[in-house]
């Protein structure tokens, strides 16, 4: 009797490594052609180094290189100032596809597969058939190792295909060099932009990027402190999966059901987890280990039907928008930008995943006004260069109305075309990419709220500024046409009538008919012991560095109004400043903002105001963002309406 079709069938049959499945599909992992293969393989050498010299707590140098061998091979060279790599772990970290320490943590971080960098000495060995060079060192006072490597792809494993002692100038630090199939003429450009923009969302990083003739191109730090380093948290329970959760009951070391819901989840403490028990209707003292499905499905549930709070953000680590704002500076100065506006959203949560959005404008100076806003994409400080059509992001931003903001958008919705670059950062635990290659944002509702929200507050503070200045230069042109018009009439009047020339104030004040609020940002440069202040010693903050920069802002207010005003002064700062001298006393001093009480200002009074910021750049603070409460707004020139903290 013949052997049943089915048995042949499963002698074909047999298990794949995840190497082997890359290696079919390289597309998916970003090395779709030549030119996306290069950028894939800089930024993941990019973003290792990134990361390992902040968990470090070292200020990154990075050193790309690009070496064109021929039109089809180029090398690859990223080379860090971090901690090195122990011997024995180069060949899991460089050639073991899904290796990582990354992975479970639920904090965030710009690796989330331990994919990446693998991937890279894949692809290079997959087409030009050449190993990848990896060298690595420790400590000062030891010598640097150097690793050829190899994937074995039916293993997932890394071979060591030769190894050695040799000298490197560096104290510690890890090369890679890699040799792969790529575009060197097409995908230099965007190696270029890509560097760029990492500087953009990495101001305390430091890169060179040298390309095969030996030009170099230096993005220097802007900020000299690392970021906040994001602590891991606890799953939180909307965020986990049913299968999850019994996975989590067999490795916990729990034995109650609410003392496992306390342990292995965030937000949860005695009265939240008693609630969830009760809700589903099970003992808060049995044993996870013996629970049924249909007792772990009531579980799950109940996770959706009662309130838990949202997890803690100390897993995120923001950029914050005054570095923002000076990466954006820095960036575009040969654009010479009219104004930069940044705003920051406080921490939200999609499916159980904390996250936050920050946005900055870019506006005027010499951008085309004919095309299209340019988009800079960021996600866990990582550029985000393809798929844009594909990203959350982007349908946030063509959603929003941009017409009543004062750019063109011919059918109200759709990219906007005018002067101005948009820069979106999503910091999140678990960013929800569209695929592997980590390329563009999928289409959460919470993320694209965020996004539409953060961007129509800076877009109310861009049409602000350009209302205020409007009203401003209207405002200037008619005072100076009153005083150079007004006095010669009164004098040729008081002339002919052979009497004294009268008094213009009265007259100025009744036609003008606003108050007047003009103000002036200088900085100076100090040198020697950090700078103290009551505010630092009440708010238990440390002094301002040594050396640096004082923000010097001065106010004057006049008075052009028939009687006597009365009102509230608000001056808002960055919340990261530290506030020195402030004349007159005022009536209040917050992390973000001074208020002023100014009582009867008779016509034609001046005020003159003044305060002095520390901790800051120059150029951080380059204009001041005045309000003002208990007068109505549209008498004043140079301050807007106080809605509120």
């Amino acid at each position: 009797m013949p052997e049943a079709i089915a048995y042949e069938l499963a002698k074909k049959q047999k298990e794949i490594s995840v190497a082997e499945f890359f290696e079919r599909n390289k597309h998916i992992l970003g090395f779709g052609n030549p030119t996306r293969a290069l950028i894939t393989s800089v930024k993941e050498g990019v973003d290792n180094a990134l990361d390992a010299c902040e968990e470090s707590g070292i200020l990154p140098d990075i050193y790309v290189e690009l070496k064109n061998q021929n039109e089809e091979e180029c090398i690859v060279i990223v080379e860090d100032n971090g901690p090195g790599i122990i011997k024995q772990q180069i060949p899991h970290v460089f050639a073991r596809l899904l290796y990582g320490s990354r992975f479970h943590a639920v904090r965030q971080s710009r690796g989330q597969q331990g994919i990446g960098i693998s991937a890279v000495v894949l692809y290079g060995q997959l087409t030009t058939g050449k190993h990848a060079k990896i060298i690595s060192k420790i400590q000062a006072d030891q010598p640097a190792v150097l690793v050829e490597l190899a994937i074995d792809t039916n293993k997932n494993r890394g071979e060591v295909q030769h190894q050695e002692i040799m000298h490197w100038e560096k104290p510690s630090g890890t090369r890679i060099e890699v040799c792969l199939k790529a575009d060197y003429k097409r995908g230099k450009r965007f190696v270029y932009e890509y560097l760029q923009s990492t500087s953009i969302v990495n101001p305390h990083a430091r890169l060179i990027f040298k390309e095969a003739d030996g030009t170099e191109h230096v993005f220097e730090r802007t900020a000299d402190i690392l970021p906040k380093k994001s602590e891991e948290i606890k799953p939180h329970p909307y965020g986990v999966e049913l299968g999850t959760l019994i996975k989590m009951s067999k490795e916990t070391k729990a034995r109650k059901l609410a003392s496992f819901l306390k342990n292995e989840f965030s937000s949860m403490g005695d009265r939240t987890a008693n609630a969830v028990c009760d809700e589903a209707h099970l003992d808060r003292n049995l044993n996870p280990a013996d629970m049924s499905r249909e007792q772990f499905l009531e579980l799950y549930q109940a996770f959706k039907r009662v309130k838990i709070m949202t997890p803690p953000t100390e897993c995120l680590s923001p950029i914050g928008e005054t570095l923002i704002r000076r990466s954006l500076k820095n960036e575009t100065q040969e654009i010479s930008p009219e104004f930069i506006f940044t705003a920051s959203r406080p921490a939200s949560v999609y499916s159980g995943n904390p996250f936050q959005v920050e946005v900055g404008i870019v506006y005027g100076g010499n951008l085309p006004k004919d095309k299209a806003v340019k988009i800079l994409r960021f996600a866990n400080r990582i550029p985000l260069l393809f798929q844009q059509g594909d990203c959350a992001v982007t349908t946030a931003i063509a959603s929003i109305d941009w017409r009543r903001y004062g750019l063109d958008q011919p059918s109200g919705t759709g990219i906007p075309i005018g002067p101005a670059i948009f820069l979106t950062h999503v910091a999140s635990t678990q960013i929800p990419y569209t695929s592997e290659s980590k390329e563009a944002i999928a289409d959460i509702e919470e993320i694209e709220n965020e996004i539409k929200l953060a961007f129509r507050e800076v877009a109310r503070k861009v049409q602000m500024h350009i209302n205020k200045k409007v009203r401003r230069v209207k405002t200037r042109e008619k005072f100076d046409l009153i005083t150079k018009i007004l006095p010669e009439i009164a004098k040729k009047s008081a002339h002919m009538l052979n009497k004294p020339v009268p008094s213009l104030e009265k007259v100025i004040t009744r036609i003008m008919d606003v108050v007047w609020i003009e103000d002036v940002v200088e900085y100076e440069k100090v040198r020697g012991k950090p700078v103290q202040t009551k505010l630092n010693i009440t708010a238990g903050k440390e002094p301002a560095e040594s050396g640096g920069w004082i923000a010097k802002s001065q106010i004057m207010i006049v008075n052009y109004k028939g009687k006597p005003q009365k009102f509230n002064l608000y001056a808002l700062f960055p919340k990261n400043a530290v506030v020195g001298e402030v004349k007159p006393k005022p009536t209040k001093v917050t992390e973000s903002y001074i208020k002023w009480s100014l009582e009867s200002i008779d016509p034609t009074d001046k005020i003159d105001l003044f305060f002095e910021l520390a901790g800051l750049n120059k150029g951080d603070f380059d204009e001041n963002d005045l309000y003002v409460q208990n007068i109505n707004p549209t008498y004043v020139i140079g301050a807007d309406k106080w809605e509120g903290e």
